[in-house]
């Protein structure tokens, strides 16, 4: 009996819709458990009354960097290990570990279990750069991946955590004084995030394919089947049109190779790097791609952790200048977290209708440098608002920022995937380079919230929490005139995403 590989039933034309959408929920695992205690870390730090309340926000950052840390230290390893056992275990083994923690966190009674828990979560997780490569090697028309590279996570994780923290505060009907809830305020976003992941978990087992290449299922072929150098090695849909030995063929009855006499067209670049160990992925392409991706990281990240602890803080008296700011917006936790759905609302607004149409009339390299370029002006706006009068016109000035922020973080995220991806020189080295990028992604992610919240801790005993945004636009200023070092070859290699924009340019 013969192995050979079983042919994918799948038209490489048609929207793989059902392991898309497979991939959407297991995505959901890394940015939930990352972003869903965003809303409430603040909160929870205070609660377990740690050093000065002043310090607060930097044992909030450090207790969401725990997290980063740890996934940091393991994105390259999770990436190497996907290229060797395949993409599904790892992928599955990283939820498994994400559900844990995640309800280790909810029933923590002290700073230090509230830690361990993030940090487990983080070790066990590979998944961002996992999933990235699972979709290069899944969508073979580069039309279909774009509206996919972007994470649905960042969006459910704060608003989760926003609605549903200290729920008998919250919704004190449904949770009683002296219930669980109650002694664990936070437990119930960390449960409702635990149970989508289990569905992920389940779906994924029984539905999700394999898609690394050396890793599709065999089939065996009878004994009495003839093979020869012109026997397909992947078996056929039609084995009546197309035989497995073609009669018609001049090299039929002979010992002539026909390779030796009409020169075939030459292979594809990513072809000739089959070997892992004989491909570098430490070129100046990708090196660039992922500065670029490690500095939107950082001032993204920083962003997220701010934004929750600026909204909370003790209200403000209105000033006519941000360099003097005492505080914050004095908004409820439940306040922030219907303000996270609003902006999650936004982002997948902007990720559905805004993108797809933008990055085909731009280009991937155009409108990457645009929102790069624009970048720091949304850490300018937020501050802005302590000067906007308590009333009416606060929210609509906060959604105004958020629909900027959106607006460009959005845009910006996918595009960097999508340079990534075109920067790899192999497939075969496709998971190492995500990892790579996943790690780096990861160690700036890592560092953003403790220098963010100290920078916050500064500026409010200097009488100026705007400091923090400050520092979050000055990196955003950098990554303004990094994006530049970021080329784009001519021809498009096999991770090419196929919007044309400066390669026509010739």
């Amino acid at each position: 009996m013969t192995l050979t590989t079983r042919p994918s039933h799948r038209d490489p034309d048609e929207f793989p819709t059902v392991q898309l959408f497979l991939l959407a929920i297991v995505r959901l695992a890394e940015p939930i458990a990352l972003t869903s205690i965003f809303p409430y870390a603040w909160a929870l730090v205070k609660r377990f009354e740690i050093g000065s309340e002043d310090d607060a926000s930097l044992h909030a950052g450090l207790l969401i960097s725990a997290f980063s840390l740890a996934e940091a230290v393991m994105g390259m390893y999770w990436g190497g290990l996907s290229d060797r056992v395949g993409r599904k275990p790892v992928l599955l083994l990283g939820c498994v570990g994400t559900m844990f923690s995640m309800v280790m966190v909810g029933f923590a009674s002290n700073i230090w279990i509230a830690l361990l828990g993030r940090a487990i979560g983080g070790l066990l997780n590979g998944n961002i750069g996992v999933i990235q490569t699972m979709v290069g090697e899944l969508v073979t028309n580069p039309a279909h991946e774009l509206p996919f590279v972007w994470s649905l996570g960042t969006i459910v994780g704060p608003m989760i955590g926003g609605l549903f923290a200290d729920p008998h505060v919250s919704y004190p009907d449904l949770f009683p004084q002296g219930s669980l809830f109650e002694r664990f305020p936070y437990l119930l976003p960390n449960l409702i995030c635990a149970a989508l992941l289990l569905v992920s978990i389940v779906l994924g087992y029984f539905l999700l394919e394999e898609t690394h290449p050396d890793m599709q299922p065999r089939v065996l072929l009878p004994d009495d089947t003839f093979l020869s150098e012109n026997t397909p090695l992947i078996e056929t849909s039609d084995a009546m049109k197309r035989p497995a030995v073609d009669l018609r063929d001049d090299a039929y009855g002979t010992m002539r190779d026909r390779d030796r006499d009409i020169p075939g067209p030459p292979p594809p670049d990513w072809a000739k790097d089959a070997d892992p160990a004989a491909t570098t992925i430490f070129t100046r392409r990708i090196m660039a791609v992922i500065l670029a991706l490690s500095i939107f990281s950082y001032h993204s990240m920083t962003f997220d952790h701010l934004l929750p602890i600026f909204f909370e803080d003790t209200a403000a008296p209105p000033i006519h200048a941000t360099h003097h700011s005492r505080g914050g917006l004095g908004l409820s936790l439940q306040a922030v977290g219907v303000i996270m759905a609003v902006q999650g609302a936004m982002a997948l607004f902007t990720q559905a209708v805004v993108f797809p149409p933008l990055a085909e009339r731009l280009g991937v390299h155009r409108l990457f440098l645009l929102v790069a370029v624009l970048h720091p002006a949304v850490y300018l706006l937020v501050p802005a608002l302590l000067c906007v009068p308590p009333g009416r016109l606060l929210y609509p000035a906060i959604y105004a920022c958020l629909a900027v922020r959106n607006f460009l973080s959005i845009l910006l995220y996918p595009l960097l995937l999508i340079l990534v991806k075109e920067a790899t020189p192999s497939r075969a080295v496709l998971g190492r380079v995500n990892g790579l990028a996943a790690s780096a992604g990861a160690a700036c992610r890592m560092v953003a919230p403790p220098v963010a919240g100290y920078l916050y801790a500064v500026g409010k005993r200097m009488d100026c929490t705007a400091l923090a945004w400050w520092g979050s636009a000055a990196v955003a200023a950098v990554g303004a005139v990094q994006c530049f070092s970021v080329r784009r070859e001519r021809a498009g290699g096999w991770g090419w995403s196929g919007y044309d924009d400066d390669m026509t340019d010739a």
